[in-house]
């Protein structure tokens, strides 16, 4: 199977797999969803989309990668363009020009705006522009800094002249590992993770953190100045209705919720012109949605929450009794406090991301312990780290292979969600599987007798299910695991984090999977192995007081453990009876004799504040005239060489445009042009190929030909041999029987052989013609075949020659690998070329030792002898042969077959000096 995966702006997308054949069909569309602000970033910055292709094992899910591609942002556009064909980068198939067809286009979303909501009825009615407010369209009122002024315009400026305070606040949050799937990957080093959210259009982060499970940061108020008018912010915070709060990892975003504004100021509500308008609360935190689609519903009671507050004030109104930035944070925190301690505090993974400072707004961190009455409440829980690692599934038992996975929940460890290994793995007969995924680890609080109580009555149900494709998931069998075991196994001592002494039991066997249905036949064997790890006692916890108004209290918690996992077990004691209660109480008996004192208190700061306010407030001002002044001159200044930047800039956009078509024009050229000389240069390789053909094949013809008259005059030459012999034999019997005839009949009988010699002497002149002109045919067979030999090297001399220097030509035009490819197919045809020459040289060869077999067996054959007398005319036949080779060019002196000619005329030479 085929797969490709589209990475941009850290999101990643893949297609459906496609069988992996010669032209695969995606047919698929990838899209991300971006501003146009966001968009302009990414083009400046040349962000690339990178699309990487896979080979995917359906079996054992395994990918290989087989190539890549980087597609340029910068060439999308929003009219459609027709597709174009991109060839992978660091193709695995060297063979082959992998390329992918691939359209690059951007679309408007079509999404109707925020008025689309008028439909639905209730939300927009706040948002009406109210009857004392003609002429302004809800939807052009947006918020503009104002710099020099530190502040933010909503509305008119004529007539928006009160200032107002908004501020924020992230004081708590809870279970946030439940935003945490299964299937991702966080980062090797320790994570860090953060709040962000957009307040008036700035950033604004929390200071990063990095347990998940006991979430330690400092409570943090962000706050902008607004100058605008109450019916004015109340259209606006009607149009904005939602401040979405986000929880970071790096760039992803684990989790968010959105905290509505609309009630900040209600329709004929007066309240903000006494007191400040607060919304705050404990809000769920929901996964996006890719994520969502993966993980398991969460129970109401384990759902990740953060506590946040959204205040609103008047600046007149509220200098009357102004709290500090501290006192007012840690009120915030009080007040949203109460949510946060009545939810258990489950385990979970953890990472992170640096907070980036944001402006105009401010931050401030709550103190570190809030003022008031403090009541120690000792733990007597400890800390328990429980693990399991699922390692394999064996010996199988039913006629078919499965494609499993394993899946279990056990909620006293903290949480509910179901663990399951990924991928699905396959199983058959005779085999051992090892699981991927599946060890979980589990940090919880609980004391020991719980636990063990617990162990005991509630055994680890592990699921067994099959995964299929065409049909819904089965579940086969499952395994119980009697968790008790591991408290009877063997305690190990080691040190903790801290130095201090823990305690670590482990436990290792082989249960079997039970059919879920039908019979309770056994399925399967599952080997495993689990760890119980006490790290002691908890810390003291210590709950705070504080000096709110509104009768809540805030506890902190200075342990990083968990509280207790609640235990069905425990015994419900009288709510009346319990510490919480009595201490509650006492709280709240000790909160009203402090209000009096409160009270008074107030009163006289408040006269103190007022004064101090109003001089600080006169001094301000004429603090802002200077400095108004002086950043008027500044920006007077800087405007001109904005406006000077932007007029280059606009000159330097118009070139790299005009740059970019002519680079364009040059690329089209080149293209075509490599196309023209590619396909030039294929069809002179395949008219040389042809003609190469064609005279091989009249070559083949010529030396069959040649070979057949050899073989005829061959057979001639042994037909005139085995006649002389019979002949010379006759004669020797002749000779012995001529001396016991009388002198008539010897007479007649030489005459008769006189007439027999004169026949063969006739003979034997015609076999000499017929010698000679056999000699005349070879040597003019030699001459045109040493003719075309040097016309062949010739014309493939120049053909390598022209060859060469195109293949130089298209080394400068071209990619090296394409240079490479055809540089290699050239080589190719010519070693072809050159082993078809060398085969041709080698027939040329042997059909030479041939005729010099020939030549030496007429010398040293049986009728040699014989010949001693003509010793002149066989000297002469050697010198004129070996004259006749050497001028057809093709031998020189050096060759085999006149170095044995010269050899025999020498020995020959030698003969004829010893016999004179």
């Amino acid at each position: 199977m085929l797969v490709v995966e589209a990475k941009f702006d850290g999101e990643q997308l893949a297609t459906d797999p496609v069988d992996h054949i010669d032209q695969p069909e995606f047919a698929t569309e990838l899209a991300w969803e971006i501003d146009r602000k966001a968009l302009h970033q990414h083009r400046l910055q040349r962000t690339p989309i990178k699309l990487q292709c896979f080979a995917l094992d359906a079996l054992t899910s395994a990918k290989e990668t087989i190539g890549y591609i980087l597609l340029d942002l910068r060439t999308a556009q929003e009219t459609k363009q027709a597709p174009k064909w991109y060839q992978l980068l660091s193709n695995k198939y060297t063979r082959f020009k992998s390329e992918i067809q691939i359209s690059i286009a951007l679309e408007t979303d079509s999404k109707a705006p925020v008025d689309s909501f008028k439909a639905k009825g209730a939300p927009p009615r706040d948002g009406k522009v109210p009857a004392s407010l003609p002429g302004f369209d809800p939807k052009d009122i947006v918020a503009v800094l104002n710099e020099e002024g530190g502040y933010h315009q909503i509305g008119p400026a004529e007539s928006c002249t009160d200032f107002f305070l908004m501020s924020v606040t992230i004081a708590f949050a809870t279970q946030l590992e439940q935003l945490i799937p299964c299937t991702m990957k966080l980062p090797e080093r320790q994570p860090e993770f953060f709040f962000y959210y957009s307040l008036l259009g700035n950033d604004v982060t929390n200071e990063p953190f990095n347990d998940l499970i006991n979430p330690n940061f400092e409570p943090e108020r962000a706050s902008v100045r607004i100058r605008s008018s109450v019916e004015i912010l109340r259209v606006y915070l009607a149009f904005q209705s939602k401040l979405q709060i986000h929880l970071c990892c790096g760039d992803q975003s684990l989790g968010s919720t959105e905290i509505p504004l609309a009630g900040l100021l209600k329709k004929g509500s007066t309240e903000i012109n006494q007191r400040p308008v607060t919304v705050e609360g404990a809000f769920t935190l929901d996964p996006p949605n890719r994520a969502k689609q993966k993980l398991a519903p969460i129970p109401v009671e384990l759902a990740p929450t953060v506590g946040v507050s959204v205040a609103l004030q008047r600046e007149g109104i509220d200098a009357q009794s102004p709290p500090t930035k501290d006192d007012a944070t840690e009120s915030e925190v009080e007040s949203l406090q109460y949510d946060k301690d009545t939810k258990p505090n489950p385990k979970a993974i953890s990472s992170s991301v640096p907070a980036l400072p944001a402006q105009p707004v401010t931050a401030s961190s709550a103190p570190e312990t809030a003022s008031g009455q403090k009541i120690a409440v000792p733990a007597t829980s400890h800390h328990f780290c429980f693990s399991i690692d699922l390692r394999s599934i064996h010996d199988l038992e039913v006629g078919f292979p499965i494609n499993c996975i394993l899946r279990y929940s056990y909620p006293f460890f903290g949480s509910a969600a179901p663990i399951m290994t990924n991928p699905p793995v396959e199983v058959r007969k005779n085999m051992e599987v090892f699981l991927p995924q599946s060890y979980c680890a589990f940090d919880f609080a609980t004391m020991p007798h719980q636990l063990q109580d617990t162990f005991l009555r509630i055994p680890l149900l592990i699921e067994l299910w099959h995964k299929d494709k065409m049909s819904k998931d089965l579940l086969l069998g499952i395994a119980r695991i009697q968790l008790s075991n591991i408290l009877s196994s063997e305690k190990t001592r080691f040190l903790g984090s801290n130095g201090e002494q823990c305690w670590r039991q482990t436990y290792s066997e082989s249960v079997p999977f039970i059919a879920a249905q039908g019979s309770n036949n056994r399925i399967i064997n599952l080997s495993y192995t689990m760890t119980l790890e006490d790290y002691g006692i908890l810390k003291t916890r210590e709950i705070f007081v504080s000096d709110s108004s509104q009768g809540l209290t805030a506890v902190q918690q200075n342990s990083s453990c968990l509280p207790p996992a609640p235990c069905p077990s425990e015994v419900q004691t009288e709510p009346r009876e319990t510490l919480e209660y009595k201490a509650a109480l006492e709280l709240e008996m000790w909160k009203e004799r402090q209000e009096d004192i409160f009270e008074n208190q107030l009163k006289q700061k408040e006269l103190a504040h007022m004064q101090a306010l109003a001089e600080e407030w006169k001094k301000r001002d004429r603090e802002r005239e200077s400095l108004v002044k002086k950043k008027v001159a500044e920006y007077t200044l800087l405007e001109g060489k904005l406006q000077k930047t932007l007029i280059d800039l606009e000159k330097r956009e118009h070139q790299l445009a005009i740059t970019e078509s002519e680079l364009q024009q040059e690329r089209r050229e080149l293209k075509s042009e490599r196309e023209q000389n590619l396909q030039e240069l294929q069809n002179s390789i395949r008219r040389a190929k042809e003609d190469c053909v064609h005279q091989v094949e009249l070559e083949r013809l010529k030396i069959k030909q040649l070979e057949e008259d050899k073989h005829r005059l061959q057979q001639q030459l042994n037909d005139a041999e085995n006649k002389y012999k019979i002949l010379e034999k006759e004669f020797q019997q002749f000779k012995d029987q001529q001396s016991n005839k009388p002198e008539l009949r010897l007479q007649s009988e030489i005459n008769l052989l006189t007439l027999e010699k004169v026949e063969l002497e006739r003979k034997l002149e015609s076999a000499t013609k017929s010698k000679l002109h056999y000699k005349q045919q070879w040597g003019r067979a030699l001459k045109e075949l040493a003719r075309l030999k040097q016309r062949e090297q010739e014309s493939q001399m120049a053909r390598l020659k022209k060859q060469q220097e195109e293949l130089e030509q298209m080394r400068l035009r071209y990619l090296a690998s394409e240079e490479k490819d055809t540089v290699k197919t050239e080589r190719q045809e010519l070693l072809d070329i050159r082993n078809e020459l060398n085969r041709l040289r080698q027939q040329e060869q042997k059909q030479c030792q041939d005729s010099r077999e020939i030549a030496s067996g007429k010398v040293n054959g049986p009728h040699g002898d014989a010949l001693e007398e003509g010793l002149d005319d066989y000297l002469t036949r050697l010198i004129e042969e070996r004259d006749t080779l050497m001028r057809t060019g093709v031998y020189n002196h050096e060759d085999r077959i006149i170095s044995e000619l010269d050899r025999q005329i020498r020995e020959v030479l030698a003969k004829s000096n010893t016999s004179n």
